[in-house]
């Protein structure tokens, strides 16, 4: 009769309805054909349009794919979204509890004795043991439970989205920090060149000065000139060990734990595969998050209106009860019931179930507001790094014409000051401009580093939607031994 009894609910429970609608995603309207700043360009073949999983490896550096292979498994902010991410798989399966009945069981012993006057059968001190097994169970008539479900999966798929947006943003701060500590490596060899060429100047001008064909002025300007950019190259010693240690902390380690060779930005960064713009919205984590966060607003609008309607409990107990112990489950002793079976309807709240309702549809349309604002946001990210790359990649032809001129300005100037034809001013000048030239174009090339690696990570990093957890994985790992009343591991 229990077996009866709650499978009849189960049919009801399979044939019932559900409330809210069936989630559909967010349109977006107006995607562009191509990018704006990609003029010109055409679409390459599939296996050449798409990042690989290990995107940092295009750059080519030994040295940088060790370090990324480190991020995963000992940078401690996604080892924080890991433990989020599980946290949502198991509110998921909190969720998935409320489909099935509760079941408990209670023990009880009594020794009493009569009140005196009382007919008894059995006169003087008597035991009285007992043993029920109850089962309770809610049918979901209205889809509640399926909606809340639906609700705590999509929150876990959004979570997992999100831990991929914080790994992503962790291997790309990682790369713009590693380039970063070769674009100060290769300024202080710049600086180490500059500061060798100062030092043969100086002791030209001191020559000279000694042969009385130079003021002492010249000797001072020399001098101050090599000093300012010995102190230059101090300054860079430090922005590169503060580089260094932020690099350690990335990949979980103390600064004291991590010694980086000198290296230098020894070419120039590689092409960047970038699609058509209609697969940034399956590429970009971000995206992802805010899409499944729309599919939880939609679930849970279900289980607000869900609660407007009256609820049935189903409950049934068997039990037994003796006043010998030895005797508790013999068939004498046995007894059973089926109910009661509750029904339970608010009549009035105070607007409480309605307040609920609407909080539950504003919290639906920000998150569609918000997922059409993350594809905005991630189209605009996108058309500034190829914007930056393209005028970054020109400034940095321009700077190396002029760092040309410039080196062959300053031989000739230096030629004429050793004849005596022109003065030190003009030697300084001269020296002055191709140190900037320098400078800069070490600084583009940096930048353009730079910018490929926001480009990359504006794309999604070679990740895309395939890679969400689908509605069983997102619910995690669970055993029949979790639904004991009792932890096993």
């Amino acid at each position: 009769m229990l077996i009866r009894c709650f499978a009849l609910g189960a049919v009801v429970l399979l044939s019932g309805c559900v409330m809210g609608r069936d989630y559909e995603r967010p349109k977006t309207d107006h995607l562009p054909t191509q990018f704006k700043e990609l003029k010109g360009w055409q679409a390459a073949q599939p296996k050449d349009d798409k990042l690989p999983g290990n995107w940092w490896e295009i750059f080519g550096d030994r040295q940088l794919n060790a370090l990324e292979a480190q991020v995963a498994g000992k940078n401690q902010s996604l080892a924080v979204a890991e433990a989020q991410y599980r946290l949502a798989q198991h509110l998921a399966q909190s969720a998935r509890a409320a489909y099935l009945p509760t079941a408990g069981l209670n023990t009880t012993t009594n020794r009493f004795k009569a009140a005196s006057g009382q007919s008894v059968a059995v006169a003087g001190v008597r035991n009285l043991f007992g043993a029920v097994l109850n089962i309770a169970w809610e049918p979901d008539f209205w889809g509640s439970v399926r909606r809340q479900v639906e609700a705590n999966v999509t929150s876990a798929q959004a979570s997992a989205a999100t831990l991929q947006v914080l790994r992503l943003s962790t291997q790309a701060t990682l790369a713009q920090d590693y380039f970063q500590l070769l674009t100060l490596d290769t300024q202080k060899q710049v600086l180490d060149k500059t500061v060798v060429a100062y030092q043969k100047t100086l002791a030209m001008t001191l020559n000279r000065y000694a042969a009385g064909v130079a003021a002492r002025s010249d000797v001072a300007l020399a001098e101050t000139q090599l000093a300012a950019a010995q102190a230059q190259a101090v300054d860079v010693d430090v922005q590169r060990a503060q580089m260094e240690h932020a690099i350690a902390v990335l990949i979980g380690k103390t600064p004291a734990e991590l010694n980086l060779p000198p290296t230098t930005l020894a070419h120039e960064p590689p092409a960047v595969p970038v699609g058509v713009p209609s697969t940034l919205l399956e590429r970009r984590p971000d995206i992802a998050n805010a899409e499944r966060l729309v599919a939880s607003a939609n679930a849970k609008i279900g289980v607000a209106k869900a609660a407007y309607f009256p609820t049935l409990t189903l409950s049934a107990s068997n039990g037994w009860q003796t006043g010998a112990l030895s005797n508790l489950f013999s068939t004498a002793s046995r007894y059973w019931a089926i109910g009661p079976a509750a029904g339970a309807l608010t009549l009035l709240d105070g607007g409480a179930h309605n307040a609920a309702l609407k909080q539950s549809i504003d919290s639906f349309d920000a998150s569609a507001a918000q997922y059409q604002q993350t594809v905005l946001t991630g189209f605009q990210e996108v058309e500034d790094n190829l914007s930056a790359l393209r005028v970054l990649a020109e400034e940095g032809q321009s700077l190396n014409h002029a760092l040309q001129t410039a080196q062959a300005a300053l031989s000739i100037t230096e030629n004429q000051y050793q004849a005596g034809t022109v003065g030190y001013l003009t030697v300084l000048s001269a020296q002055t401009t191709v140190f900037s030239h320098e400078q800069s174009a070490v600084t583009v090339l940096g930048e353009r580093f730079n910018y490929a690696v926001l480009l990359v990570k504006a794309l999604g990093g070679g990740w895309d939607n395939s890679q969400l957890p689908n509605r069983d994985a997102a619910t995690g790992n669970s055993r029949w031994t979790d639904a004991l009343p009792f932890p096993i591991h």
